[in-house]
């Protein structure tokens, strides 16, 4: 039962993520008055760079990625068996990690220069997930996220400074505007693709694979603020999902001292006073 729910994880998982950036890019079109890409656009994309030359620049650029696509899937997957969240952060960390070797490993300078950005990137989001950790645990005495299955009481209400702070991490997480740092998705600014630069065919179909498992993967993060009902839950996750859409065409790219600092300032500030408020407080839900 188990191998079947893994499989089901790992096949339908990716084709949701698909769905979620098609719809994207077709409600960025809307909001840009422009007609924009049918919503299977990325389906599409992912099949032509398959059929593409596998071109690499050194010979452990595909071992990283596949490092990547491997410890993303690991971590959903840890997340909808509901084990250890801790646990699951650090193996979505270690993914995040081999995704920069692999980039800052081929030696061009928009991807070094990507990869340094996405290090620093990571430094500042990397807090909030903490906290985020440590404020379930406060709440549930656990870091096992079944137990938000049992609890008496949502999440959302007693860590609503922390949703705030994940909502932007979130957002920071998709590269999207004004946090697409180390990526640029547009090709007139100076970075043009930064971290992905050196990245193509079925090397760069793999990592948009992995995307697709890792907007899920950080949905799945936000429906836990409210886990004990499920239609509560979607609904969290369809405003973050518009939220970081609205965000995304309203707001032009900063740079990644502002969010480093902001990050380290207001988001950990926030989330400290939230964490200290359910301590002082002595609230638990389970």
């Amino acid at each position: 039962m188990e191998i079947v729910k893994i499989l089901l994880v790992i096949i339908a998982a990716p084709i949701l993520g698909g769905l979620i950036a098609g719809m994207d890019r077709k409600l960025t079109a809307r909001l840009q008055h422009r007609v924009g890409p049918p919503l299977l656009q990325p389906f599409y994309d992912f099949f032509k760079l398959m059929q593409k030359e596998n071109l690499v620049v050194n010979r452990y650029q595909n071992v990283y990625i596949f490092i990547y696509f491997t410890f993303v899937i690991a971590s959903l997957v840890m997340l909808v068996f509901e084990t250890d969240l801790l646990m699951i952060i650090f193996v979505y960390t270690i993914a995040n990690v081999a995704l920069i070797v692999g980039a800052m490993g081929t030696g061009s300078p928009y991807s070094k220069i990507g990869g340094a950005r996405e290090t620093m990137v990571m430094l500042a989001y990397e807090p909030i997930l903490i906290f985020y950790i440590i404020g379930i645990y406060m709440l549930t005495d656990s870091f096992n996220v079944s137990l938000l299955d049992v609890a008496s009481k949502p999440l959302l209400p007693y860590l609503p400074l922390v949703f705030i702070s994940m909502l932007i991490i979130i957002a920071v997480k998709f590269k999207k505007s004004p946090f697409d740092f180390s990526t640029s998705h547009h090709a007139h600014q100076e970075l043009v693709k930064g971290l992905f630069t050196d990245f193509s065919g079925p090397s760069m179909a793999l990592v948009e694979l992995t995307h697709w498992y890792e907007y899920v993967f950080l949905f799945g993060l936000m429906f836990l603020f409210w886990k004990n009902n499920v239609v509560i839950g979607l609904l969290i996750v369809l405003f973050v999902f518009i939220f970081i859409l609205l965000l995304d065409n309203i707001t032009a790219r900063l740079n990644w001292q502002w969010l480093f600092k902001f990050s380290w300032s207001v988001l950990i500030a926030l989330s400290l006073i939230n964490l200290l408020v359910v301590y002082f407080m002595n609230i638990k839900i389970v």
